[in-house]
């Protein structure tokens, strides 16, 4: 018996001469107001969540929202895969599920006397695992791969998966029977970890009153741009250089996080990549073509926190993770600020060859 070609989306068979051009940074900016004011209109008080979902993305990485139920993390997932025009699936996460049921699997097809490879849920632009720790770690691993490559692999056989491929995934941190804590290697794959929280009064009356208004359940997110824009948006996020005393902010504040008297394990190199990737995203979003410490500082705690494993006196003690890498942050001497220093540096530069 032989495996027939599989049937992919067309997405997932786009042709690298049909990306779009690079878009300037504040055509970036502009774009990514408006992706936030739509979801915004829907999702209401969790703009500095969205502000670094979107940061993620725009960086090309991968998003984990922890935090307890009910406060919308699936319709802040679905309402951005919309803005950003994504195909959207989205997968609840069960003990029973198996690897096969998000990557596909291949299955015989009696007209052909053929395997034939059926895409799983995962073949999309923007895959929502909603509840993943409730499923088992052999099922969690199945993601392991598209996260880190971009394709996936069934009995010896590779498919990419659609560019852009971005995963989106929520967990419940109160639950513990019936769930399966991610592990490290897998933690480490989310380029950001986020926490909501409770709106406060305010917020919490507008979510009632939008409901009401819209008389119905679900909510819809109108398409701000499409894949082939966000391609482009990513690519402008990539042509921005990154001063070297930022990347040497990144490197030191990983390097302080392996040194902390609480932590077993600090931030690999993966950590420090990530720290700059989403502060050089977030620096764009704010219409500049440089990143700024407080850039660094302001996403250090979502990209570095669940990458800590904390030693066994300080999880008894009840310290946080994230009360390790703000203490980091507080204690590690920051660079001069980089627009200043490249204005003096401007400044100096002789105009011998310029008239008068």
């Amino acid at each position: 018996m032989t495996a027939a070609t599989p049937d992919l989306p067309a997405a997932s068979r786009d042709l690298p001469a049909a990306r779009p051009a690079a878009l300037p940074v504040a055509e970036i900016a502009r774009l990514s107001g408006d992706i936030l004011d739509r979801v915004g209109s829907v999702v209401v008080g969790m703009r500095p969540a969205l502000e670094l979902a979107l940061a993620t993305i725009l960086a090309g990485g991968h998003v984990l929202f922890e935090d307890v139920p009910g406060l919308g993390k699936t319709l802040a997932a679905r309402s951005i895969a919309s803005a950003i025009g994504l195909d959207f699936r989205r997968l609840q996460c069960t003990p029973d599920l198996l690897p096969a049921d998000i990557t596909g699997s291949f299955v015989y097809a009696p007209a052909s006397a053929e395997f034939v490879f059926r895409p799983g849920p995962i073949f999309t632009g923007l895959f929502l695992a909603d509840e993943i720790n409730r499923t088992s770690p052999k099922t969690q691993s199945a993601l392991l791969e598209a996260m880190a490559e971009g394709q996936v692999t069934v009995e010896g056989q590779s498919f990419p998966l659609p560019e852009p491929f971005h995963v989106v995934a929520t967990s419940n941190p109160i639950e513990f029977e019936g769930t399966y804590a991610l592990p490290e290697a897998q933690l480490d794959r989310f380029m950001v970890r986020l926490s909501v929280g409770y709106p406060d009064a305010q917020g919490e009356s507008r979510v009632l009153l939008a409901r009401v208004s819209r008389r119905k359940e679900v909510a819809t997110v109108e398409p701000v741009i499409d894949a082939a824009t966000l391609r482009a948006m990513q690519d402008g996020v990539e042509l921005v250089d990154v001063d070297e005393d930022i990347a040497a902010y990144c490197v030191a504040l990983a390097a302080a996080t392996r040194r902390h008297r609480s932590v077993e394990v600090g931030a690999s190199p993966r950590g420090s990549q990530g720290l700059l990737l989403v502060a050089r995203a977030r620096a764009v979003m704010a219409g500049r073509d440089f990143v700024i410490p407080d850039d660094v500082k302001a996403v250090a705690v979502p990209v570095l926190a669940h990458r800590l494993s904390l030693t066994v006196q300080a999880w008894t003690s009840g310290v946080q993770a994230s009360q390790v890498v703000t203490e980091v942050v507080n204690s590690v001497p920051g660079p001069p600020s980089v627009g200043a220093a490249r204005d003096a540096a401007r400044a100096t530069v002789p105009d011998a060859g310029l008239p008068g």
